[in-house]
């Protein structure tokens, strides 16, 4: 996983509440395992016509925005059902934070565990940002997790709080797989006294 430490980039915003997970990554996208290729279809109810033509007007769809890494929404993003390809579809598009003045639960933790920092800030707050990311290409915005903070255009700050555990994770690219092989040599050690103690527990059946 791609380490988390400073981002400068381009700010969409998505004034919507209840953004729920469908919405991000509708379900018969569902199907595939992989993590790539879901950033073609985020949104894709709302990207795409049915006849597969781009509307214009969603905000990823103009030109400004294509390459935003930052997604300004409004209260209970990611709600609805606990699929975690909705933070794949996010991070293949180049989405790799997401601000909210709150998150569900289920998609708040999925983001920590694919490489998306999703940053709970006060509605006034988002509000102002809102705004910024309303000026198109010149909205770029700057978070830096170690300091905690989101410098805006006008280099003025916002400090926002994040659970230090998860914050580990992030700064150090690491899932929880990658967390339990930083244990790996005591995990080791404790096998090596296992086959010496209880050498049963090892024999083939």
């Amino acid at each position: 996983m791609q380490p988390f430490k400073q981002l400068t980039g381009i700010a969409a915003p998505l004034p919507m509440i209840n953004v729920d997970t469908d919405m991000i990554i509708p379900k018969q996208f569902l199907k595939t395992i992989k993590r790539s290729g879901l950033g073609k279809n985020l949104f894709d109810e709302m990207r795409y016509r049915e006849d597969g033509s781009e509307i214009p007007e969603f905000v990823l769809n103009q030109p400004a925005y294509r390459k935003a890494e930052v997604l300004i929404a409004y209260d209970n993003f990611g709600c609805g059902s606990s699929r975690e390809h909705a933070p794949w579809a996010l991070l293949d598009f180049g989405i790799r934070c997401v601000i909210a003045p709150s998150f569900a639960d289920i998609f708040f933790n999925n983001c920590f565990k694919n490489g998306i920092l999703p940053i709970v800030l006060p509605k006034a707050e988002v509000e102002a940002l809102m705004d910024d990311a309303r000026n198109g290409a010149n909205a770029r915005l700057t978070v830096d997790l170690e300091a905690q903070t989101i410098t805006r255009p006008d280099g003025s700050t916002l400090s926002f709080e994040v659970d230090q555990a998860k914050k580990h994770l992030l700064l150090n690219g690491l899932d929880d797989i990658g967390l339990t092989l930083q244990k790996a040599g005591h995990i080791d050690a404790h096998e090596a006294r296992l086959r010496q103690s209880q050498p049963w527990l090892f024999q083939a059946a």
